[in-house]
Order: C-alpha cells, then sequence, then structure tokens
C-alpha cells in the first residue's frame, strides 16, 4: 500500500469519526430542549452533500417538498438551513436579520482580497463602512444616471450591427451580443476603458466565475482539503496573484493619467476610489479605516463580479421567455409604440413610464433569478426561528428559486411565464415583498439592484423597440432548450439564437 493511499484512508477513518462525534452531540431529538428543523438522514463525513445534485436549488425545492420551508441539512460538517418560502424568508432577513447578517468564511476569500470587499465580508464594523462607501459614491442614482450617455453609446452601437444582420436576414447569437454588451459597459464603468483593451482581464474574470461556481470540498469538509483534486486552492492563489498585477496595472495607469489630463476619458470608479485613498471611510465611526489599494482592489473585483454577466443573463432570460410568448412580447412593442413611437429610439427617460416591461422584467427574475439561493448567510449566534433551534455559525441559504415557483403565493401556473400577474398588485423588487426577493433583502441586500434594472430595462426596451424577434427557421416556441447552468449566476446553458427584424421608421 503507498503512503498516498494510507494516508487517505486515515483521513477517511479520521474523518468518519469526527463526523460520527459530531452529529451525535448535535440537538436533533424532538424530545430534547433544543430541536432542529426537520430534514432528511446525513451520511458520515459528506452529510447531505450527495443530494444537492448539479442544480442544487432544484434538488433543495424537492427536498423542501418533503421536508417543510425551513429546512435543515448537513453539508459535511457545514449545519446548514434551508429556506424556500416568502413567510421563512422574512423571518431570516426581515425579523432576525442582526443575528443572519455574516457571511460564511469561505475558500472564495483568495477571490475576494481576504473578504477586503464587500459581498462575501463577515457583518462588523467593516463592512458597513465598506458598503456605505459603495452606496454613497459608486452606486448612487445620481452617480448610475451620470453613465447614461455610455449606456446610450454602447446600446446604439449594438443597434447597428443588429439592424446589418437584420437587412441580411442573419441569424444573431443574441447570447453573445448581450454578453459583449454588458462587458463594455461595465469595464467603461469601472475602468473607463473598453473590454477590448482588457482582454488579460477578460480571461481572468471569465476563471473567476469558473472558480466560484465550482464545488469546494475544503468549505464542508475541511480536513479533506488535501484531496483537492480539481486544484481549486492552486487555482485560486494563481488566478488572485495574477489579477492583482492586472489590477495594480490600471491603478498606475490612472494615477499617471488622471481624468482631468485625458479630456476624452470617463470618470470611471477607479477614479471616484483613487480620489478618496488615504482617507477615513467613515470619520464618525469608534474603529476608522483608511481606504488603502487593496480596498480599491477588493471593491473594483465586487464591482465586476456584481455586473459583469448578471445583466446580461438576466436579458438572455428574458429574451428567451418573450421568444417562448410572442403575445408578450407583442404587447411589449405595442407599449413601446404607443410611450415612444416609431421614429426615435428609446431613452433611459422612458423607462419610468413603461409598467408592462417592468412587469416582464419582474416574472422573468421570479421564473429565473440570476442567484437562483442568494449568496448565503451565517448565524452569529444561537437562535430559536419559527420553535427551531438555529445554531450559530450555521449556514443559511435562501432558496428564491423555490420561493418563485411556491402555488401558495403564485397560483397554479407557476411555471408559465404570465406578466399580467402583477396587474394590481404593489410587489417591488426592493426586499419588502418577500415573495419577490431576487436582489436579496435586509442589511445584505444588494446595493447594486438600481444600476441592474436600469441596464436590464434599458436594453430590452431598446432591442424590442428597434426589432421584432423570432426563432430561427424550423424552431417552435416550444422547442427552446430552457436548461439552466448552476454557476455565480445560473445562465442559459446553451446559447440563444434569433433573427431580428428592423421595426422603426427613421
Amino acid at each position: 500500500m503507498s503512503p498516498l493511499t494510507l494516508a487517505i484512508l486515515l483521513l477517511l477513518l479520521l474523518g468518519s469519526i469526527w463526523t460520527f462525534i459530531y452529529i451525535q452531540s448535535r440537538p436533533k431529538d424532538p424530545k430534547n430542549e433544543y430541536k432542529l428543523p426537520p430534514g432528511p438522514q446525513a451520511l458520515p463525513i459528506i452529510g447531505n452533500l450527495h443530494m444537492l445534485g448539479s442544480l442544487p436549488h432544484r434538488s433543495l425545492h424537492s427536498l423542501a417538498k418533503k421536508y417543510g420551508p425551513i429546512m435543515s441539512l448537513q453539508l459535511g460538517h457545514v449545519p446548514t438551513i434551508v429556506v424556500s418560502s416568502p413567510q421563512a424568508a422574512e423571518l431570516f432577513l426581515k425579523t432576525h436579520d442582526t443575528i443572519f447578517a455574516s457571511r460564511p468564511k469561505l475558500q472564495l476569500s483568495y477571490l475576494s482580497y481576504g473578504t477586503k470587499g464587500m459581498a462575501f465580508t463577515e457583518y462588523g464594523s467593516y463592512w458597513r463602512n465598506i458598503r456605505k462607501l459603495c452606496t454613497l459614491q459608486l452606486l448612487s442614482v445620481s452617480k448610475i444616471e451620470s453613465f447614461a450617455p455610455m449606456r446610450k453609446e454602447e446600446v446604439g452601437s449594438l443597434v447597428q450591427s443588429l439592424k446589418k444582420a437584420a437587412a441580411a436576414h442573419e441569424v444573431v447569437d443574441l447570447s453573445g451580443k448581450v454578453c459583449e454588451l454588458n462587458e463594455e459597459i461595465t469595464c467603461r464603468m469601472i475602468f473607463g476603458r473598453s473590454s477590448d483593451d482588457r482582454f488579460d482581464l477578460k480571461t481572468l474574470i471569465e476563471e473567476a466565475f469558473n472558480l466560484t461556481g465550482a464545488f469546494n470540498l475544503a468549505d464542508y469538509v475541511p480536513y479533506l482539503g488535501p484531496l483537492d483534486l480539481q486544484g481549486l486552492a492552486r487555482r485560486m492563489k494563481k488566478w488572485s496573484k495574477a489579477l492583482d498585477i492586472v489590477f495594480e496595472n490600471i491603478i498606475k495607469e490612472h494615477e499617471k493619467i488622471p481624468t482631468s489630463g485625458q479630456q476624452d476619458r470617463e470618470t470611471d470608479f477607479i477614479d471616484t476610489l483613487l480620489s478618496l485613498m488615504n482617507q477615513p471611510m467613515n470619520p464618525h465611526d469608534e474603529q476608522v479605516y483608511i481606504i488603502d489599494r487593496t480596498n480599491i482592489k477588493a471593491i473594483i473585483l465586487d464591482m465586476i463580479s456584481g455586473a459583469y454577466d448578471t445583466s446580461a443573463a438576466a436579458i438572455e432570460w428574458t429574451f428567451s421567455e418573450l421568444l417562448r410568448y410572442p403575445r408578450v412580447m407583442k404587447h411589449v412593442q405595442e407599449e413601446l409604440e404607443r410611450v415612444v413611437g416609431m421614429n426615435r429610439m428609446v431613452e433611459e427617460t422612458d423607462l419610468a413610464k413603461l409598467p408592462y416591461l417592468d412587469m416582464v422584467v419582474k416574472e422573468s427574475l421570479r421564473l429565473h433569478p440570476i442567484g437562483p439561493l442568494l449568496i448565503p448567510h451565517e448565524s452569529m449566534e444561537d437562535i430559536e426561528v419559527n420553535g427551531y433551534y438555529v445554531p450559530k455559525k450555521s449556514r443559511i441559504l435562501i432558496n428564491f428559486w423555490a420561493i418563485g415557483r411556491d402555488p401558495c403565493v403564485w397560483s397554479d401556473n407557476v411555471k408559465e411565464f404570465h406578466p399580467e400577474r402583477f396587474i394590481n398588485n404593489n410587489i417591488d423588487l426592493k426586499g419588502r415583498d418577500f415573495q419577490l426577493i431576487p436582489f436579496g433583502s435586509g442589511r445584505r441586500r444588494c446595493p447594486g439592484m438600481h444600476l441592474g434594472l436600469t441596464t436590464v430595462k434599458y436594453v430590452l426596451a431598446q432591442l424590442l423597440h428597434c426589432f421584432h424577434w423570432v426563432l430561427p427557421s424550423g424552431l417552435l416556441p416550444n422547442d427552446l432548450d430552457m436548461s439552466e447552468k448552476f454557476a455565480l449566476t445560473m445562465q442559459r446553458a446553451k446559447h440563444l439564437f434569433a433573427v431580428p427584424t428592423y421595426r422603426l421608421l427613421g
């Protein structure tokens, strides 16, 4: 027997003993003082990891039908609570929001400068300060509106290229076009440059999404980390070093040639952050945090992760449903004709006058949330929720994909794309209505919601107003492949192809 095989067997033996002791020590007997939520029986070492499958949001939805909307799992050594109803989500994200406002410490820290950013950082004074800085300086309404001319320019360029494709009756890779558009908008907003100038960065970002979407055994069974057969830890370290070099070069370029010295360059996120460097994030806080280069890099990475392909995925899924339901596309176009007319393109100021488009976006996010399980929360202390004991350091998974298909909320036709279900109700996307929380709720609600919705609605409105879209010849609406690919964001498994026809009179 080789030394490696012996080491593996020893690890498995120790792991089995540890897991048995750990599971036996957990309070799970209803007769005891504490009562965990119901859930399936866990196996030694891996717990319930084998039950997640390739699409965890779907697997957990099926389990919740048996065990209820507050369900207990053991994912490796991590006690996990899965929430699958609006009422349960409100308990965790509103009633007891403070207790569940933290994030678990994952291997992803390699990808976020040791959690110096915002999205994956544990709850506390530092997180409050960094979120406030990002909300006020980068994601405010006025800041987002300042990029409106840039978005108009980029979307206008896409319209012109699609106009040529329409004249030639070409089949368009809509997924590819929308993804390229979102990359351009994101890079110009953050770096002030086209994505074509940042090919190395594009490659690194794609690798980041692959890494964050990969299953990492060490996050659930730490002592099996040496058995990292995919080499995730090594890849993460290599990736973080390469990305840091790219970020450092970009920051040095901005320091060398500030916005004032380059008239054709927009004031981007890096310019804004550099103007704040070496200043306190919040001078009125008891513990003062000074903005340094590491903070700037971590914030930049958070902004990229939150914007790079999320809006593109939302647009893809919405177009997919519109191609499957031509009557809905027709209603959107009729609304655009009434509000905008056929002699000009859509402006961002028109979006507030398009209530049916707003319903279409809500319905798309209900059926196809960009983050079906949201970002995991973590309990900061022992607590009782709805009569169940939730131990400290439990991981909380909010299965919004399941909430969006709850027949008690959305009636029996939950799988149908039916925007009219939002007529005459006040459900919004701001996290107050727990039946529709694609951006989360409470303290950890996504601060980039306004930016994301503005981009999604503007691109959809422009492309639907300028063009009519049909599936390629021979493909019927019901034949469209709607398979999902689970990663950091939930994307289509296959690219979406469609044929445009130009509609405007001008």
